[in-house]
């Protein structure tokens, strides 16, 4: 029977895990992939169906704008060519030195033809396409007319290959400057030879650099930086019946107006990754803080508060840079810190962070200034949060969020340092807001998700509840007891490290069943008479047990937490009422065995908390030792150890996670307290009636 209630449970948890998976991974998917009203299906070339105008003022660095004007900067930068390289004149002389020798020994041949002299002379490289009257007249000059100009030639070159940048792009230029450089007083048919001579053996003595117009060209470029676009409000950014520019989309998609189109494989895309970033979030959970996935309504307040954040991710990050500071994602990780834990509130955080970076087109400064200042304000929230550490905590996330975007956007805080500072503001504003959203949350999560707050607690803990009113009224004694259960339970805790808020709000209310019939209770007889005279020790013991399920019924009526709840029946655990036990054995004439002991106990279940644990033992010692008016601070410690060598030989802290070294801390602290509280005092001696009474 027992095999199959658990594969019920199983199963049963299996279905819940699977919708919420589901759940969270729709939820996700729809907010990558929905389009918002208010959006055009444009492109860069299309029509425009309407008149579209800005509907908020936005600031943005322009990528086209940017690039248009870095271009702009690289094609004013001119190239950049090598020095004149004397090595190129040395050989340009040193050839044109060998052509003129090779022209001087065709002249001197006396047995060739003209004809066969000027094909000799055409078919040196340099002279392929040198002028034929030029020829003529080089083969009939004069010996010394030669001689002169074979001087001039290789001087005029000198002089032009030492003196001048010559570039491929500028030779004919300065081939063009030869003639005139040839002096003045050469005859001009010598003057011409000379000039044509020089001109074929000019060549280039500076060349191209690539890699240094390249690096300056770069340099220019990144001189620019960006270009810093203003659209206004209500600005016409697409006049109807134009054509969209790729500018004017640009804008379009930094106002968030353009409809996006998904294909099927996009699509696919998007399911795979919400399914898979819930998987992976749950997987940590199981790993790290499994009992959340045991609790539905723990599960259901972390599923509903991603599911919200992340819509809210949706309609502020694409909606530009100023909404994007406003973003309380802080307020996530300390709602979730403040209810279910520091674990759960980090993976959260990490979830948020990447779905909103994913929302806004793969950002990975969104996805950092959303996670990271969540941490930051998770991180730096105090144990017991109180309404001024929240904003604290909240504003420390907004100056993690501004601290970020700087380290991310430096290029355009030197561009826009007034867009800087107005975001850097907001974001500080929005750490105020995620503190604000936080405390109203948590004021309407409590009572919806049952949860013990550090508010509810302290509300709880206030002695105007009404519930404590009663108790006080009704049962003065037992309000008594109460009261000093929790201060021993509360100052262990403090010592242990266990929840001081929890274990004193438990401790305050763990009787509260005995307002039900007060006076069959020990403390709250006073002078009446014990009724339990009348009555059979098993009736006794169903009278004084049932304390158990008034006080549940009575904490759910005053709609106290679950947590709180759990003090009352776990405060006794499954303990015996070992007086009543004893008197139903002594009436069945000794006989143990013809005694039914489990209608003597407690229902349990044993403690399942530290706190809880506290309690249980703090409420017998402080009964044990205030029935057994000790005499001495040796009696104290006997009464405080035989109840607790009493609960763990009945293995009633067995399903708690305290520890022996905790066992002895809290035995220690109980003891000093009950010491103070029960000490024998000196019996004054009472005046003789002869004597005079003092002044």
């Amino acid at each position: 029977m027992k095999s199959s209630d658990n594969k019920s449970l199983s199963r049963r948890w299996l279905l819940r895990q699977a919708l919420y998976c589901l759940g969270l991974s729709l939820v996700t998917a729809s907010a990558l992939l929905f389009n918002f009203a208010g959006r055009y299906d444009l492109a860069a070339g299309a029509v425009a169906p309407q008149d579209i105008h800005a509907p908020r003022e936005i600031s943005y660095v322009s990528d086209i704008l940017s690039r248009q004007a870095r271009e702009e900067s690289m094609r004013q930068v001119m190239a950049i060519y090598t020095p004149p390289d004397t090595e190129v004149a040395r050989q340009q002389l040193e050839r044109v030195r060998r052509v003129l020798d090779f022209l001087t020994a065709v002249r001197a041949d006396p047995y060739a033809t003209a004809v066969e002299k000027r094909s000799w002379i055409l078919a040196v490289p340099e002279l392929q396409d040198f002028p034929l009257n030029e020829i003529d007249t080089l083969l009939s000059l004069p010996e010394s007319n030669w001689n002169r100009v074979q001087l001039e030639t290789r001087g005029l070159l000198d002089q032009v290959m030492r003196l001048e940048e010559i570039r491929s792009d500028g030779l004919q230029d300065v081939q063009e400057h030869v003639p005139a450089q040839v002096p003045l007083d050469f005859p001009q048919d010598e003057a011409n030879l000379v000039a044509s001579l020089v001109q074929q053996f000019i060549a280039p003595n500076s060349f191209y650099d690539q890699t240094a117009t390249e690096k300056a060209r770069a340099q220019a470029a990144e001189a620019i930086g960006g270009v810093l676009q203003t659209v206004r409000n209500g600005e016409v950014i697409i006049r109807e019946g134009n054509v969209v520019t790729d500018l004017e989309m640009e804008a379009l998609e930094q106002l968030g107006l353009v409809r996006q189109q998904h294909d099927w494989r996009e699509v696919l895309l998007l399911a795979l990754f919400s399914v898979s970033s819930t998987l992976l979030l749950g997987l940590y959970l199981f790993r790290v803080q499994p009992e959340i996935l045991e609790d539905p309504r723990q599960e259901g307040l972390v599923a509903l508060l991603l599911v919200v954040f992340v819509l809210l991710a949706r309609l502020l990050i694409p909606s530009g840079p100023l909404l994007l500071s406003l973003f309380p994602s802080a307020a996530l990780g300390m709602l979730l810190s403040s209810t279910v834990g520091y674990p759960a509130a980090l993976g959260s955080l990490i979830y948020l962070g990447v779905v909103s970076g994913w929302v806004g087109g793969s950002s990975l400064l969104i996805m950092a200034v959303v996670t990271l200042s969540g941490v930051t304000a998770t991180l730096t929230l105090p144990r017991y949060e109180q309404t001024g550490a929240i904003f604290r905590s909240g504003l420390v996330g907004g100056l993690a969020a501004v601290i970020i975007r700087l380290a991310f956007s430096t290029a355009e805080v030197r561009v826009a340092p007034l867009s800087f500072i107005i975001e850097s503001g907001l974001g500080l504003v929005g750490g105020v807001l995620s503190g604000g959203l936080t405390l109203g949350l948590l004021f309407l999560l409590a009572p919806l998700f049952d949860l013990a707050t550090t508010f509810r607690l302290v509300e709880l803990s206030h002695p105007n509840h009404p519930l404590l009113q009663r108790l006080l009224r009704e049962a003065p004694a037992t309000f008594h007891h109460t009261m000093m259960v929790a201060s021993l339970a509360e100052q262990a805790a403090e010592r242990i490290g266990a929840n001081t808020l929890l274990t004193r709000a438990g401790a305050y209310y763990h009787d509260v069943g005995k307002l039900t019939r007060p006076y069959f209770f020990t403390e709250n007889q006073e002078q009446l008479g014990n009724p339990h005279d009348r009555l059979d020790p098993q009736t006794s013991a169903d009278i004084v047990i049932a304390h158990v399920r008034d006080g549940l019924k009575l904490a759910r009526q005053y709609r106290l937490p679950r947590q709180v709840r759990a003090f009352i029946p776990e405060h006794h655990g499954a303990t015996r009422a070992s007086f009543f036990y004893q008197k139903a054995v002594e009436a069945a004439g000794g006989e143990a065995d013809l005694v039914d002991e489990a209608l003597f106990r407690y229902p349990g279940p044993r403690p399942q908390s530290r706190e809880t644990a506290l309690v249980m033992l703090a409420d017998s010692c402080e009964a044990a030792t205030r029935a057994a008016r000790p005499t001495s601070p040796e009696e104290v410690s006997r009464v405080v150890n035989s109840i607790f060598d009493a609960r763990i030989h009945d293995r009633q802290l067995g399903e708690c996670p305290i520890t022996l070294q905790e066992l002895q801390i809290v035995k220690t602290t109980y003891v000093e307290i009950l010491r103070g509280a029960y000490h024998p005092r000196i019996k004054y001696p009472e005046p003789q009636n002869n004597q005079e009474p003092a002044r």
